[in-house]
């Protein structure tokens, strides 16, 4: 008999800020980071005979957790990937929603009807995973073996192990980021023991932070984002920002004219939710570029948005369109007496860096991609 660990990667980019990642690469985050050392805890006395992984990046450092203590190489196989899904990968999963909400809808609860252009469907996914594990449990005969894979690939096949269909795979849990389920193989069949187990990291929790996954059909509003027209929306983001400004304490004069040029000259988004407006966001790409630093110039939520896990959808439309740019940190000020936002901003990784000017402080936060080691736990 060949005992398979069935585990997903740490959590990434994509889970935090709310994108469908598919097939496309995506960044562990900082608390993905600290998952990946709770899982290597988690297995240090287990004898582990083999590595696999999905040949993404997430999955590869995740993978590492085992194959770096273990001293063992970690064997890519693309047949382990994530579902590829085609047109929606890199776009926000507030934007598929507006896009396509009866697809995604399907996503989750019904994946026997859901198609998208340029995507697997379900059924492949779904049998390709299970020929990769029967192969992987062959090949390893009597040994324990670590395999690495993705959400929504391995829901497909613990379902499968679990007899349902298809249609039936939204009576099935998700999979928190890195949890761990257990298969046997013996005599070309798998057997399933148990899944889904997160006991290593309840407090590092992925899904403890968001509850898209509670639904039913797997669908929470998200963000959705599309530059700021001017003159047409200058209303709009007056008061957004105005209302920011007061909410933040700033004592500096609130000037509506200088807002609306500096928004006509650097890349502002608006950020909507269900069609209303939820936030702006301003990046000022030309400050310190030779330095290779980002910085937000403006990150303002509307009132009845705030307090309710959105802000960091925006904090990532930032992070991805500044390190799409080759920065390697972002920065930003703030009042010191802003608690709260200094809270959130320290929470996402953000530390101080300098001093700005009287009452102010400048976070920064290191936006490269790294591999794992201890100490990034």
């Amino acid at each position: 008999m060949t005992t398979l660990y069935l585990i997903r990667h740490a959590e990434a980019e994509g889970n935090l800020y709310r994108i469908a990642q598919g097939q496309c690469d995506s960044i562990i985050t900082d608390r993905g980071y600290q998952q990946i050392a709770a899982l290597a805890e988690r297995f240090k006395n287990e004898q582990i005979d083999a590595v696999y992984s999905s040949d993404l990046t997430r999955t590869c450092i995740t993978a590492g957790s085992i194959a770096n203590t273990k001293h063992l190489p970690i064997q890519k196989r693309k047949d382990l990937r994530e579902i590829c899904v085609g047109e929606w990968e890199e776009k926000t999963w507030g934007e598929i929603g507006i896009e396509e909400a009866e697809q995604l809808g399907l996503f989750t609860s019904r994946p026997d009807l859901w198609h998208v252009g340029g995507g697997e469907t379900m059924a492949a996914v779904r049998d390709r995973m299970l020929a990769a594990l029967r192969d992987i449990g062959m090949k390893n005969e009597g040994k324990t073996v670590a395999v690495f894979s993705h959400g929504c690939a391995l829901r497909l096949v613990l379902g499968a192990l679990e007899g349902y269909e298809l249609s039936e795979l939204g009576k099935t849990p998700h999979g928190d980021n890195t949890a761990v389920s257990k298969v046997a193989y013996e005599n070309g069949e798998l057997r399933l023991i148990y899944r889904d187990d997160n006991s290593h990291v309840k407090a590092l929790s992925t899904f403890a932070r968001q509850s898209w996954w509670k639904h039913p059909n797997g669908v929470e509003p998200g963000l959705y984002f599309r530059p700021v027209e001017l003159p047409a929306q200058a209303e709009i983001l007056t008061a957004c920002v105005r209302d920011g400004w007061i909410a933040a304490g700033e004592t500096r004069d609130f000037d509506a004219d200088v807002l609306l040029r500096e928004a006509a000259e650097r890349p502002t988004l608006s950020a909507y939710i269900e069609g209303e407006s939820a936030g702006i966001l301003q990046l000022n790409p030309e400050k310190e570029a030779a330095e290779k630093v980002g910085w937000i110039s403006l990150y303002c939520m509307e009132k009845p948005c705030r307090s309710r896990g959105l802000g960091i959808q925006m904090l990532g439309q930032a992070v991805l369109r500044y390190r799409a740019m080759g920065r390697d940190r972002l920065r930003l000020s703030l009042r010191r007496s802003n608690e709260s936002a200094l809270r959130f901003f320290s929470q996402y990784g953000f530390f101080p860096a300098d001093d700005g000017a009287a009452g102010r402080l400048i976070l920064e936060k290191d936006i490269r991609a790294r591999e794992w080691s201890p100490e990034l736990a």
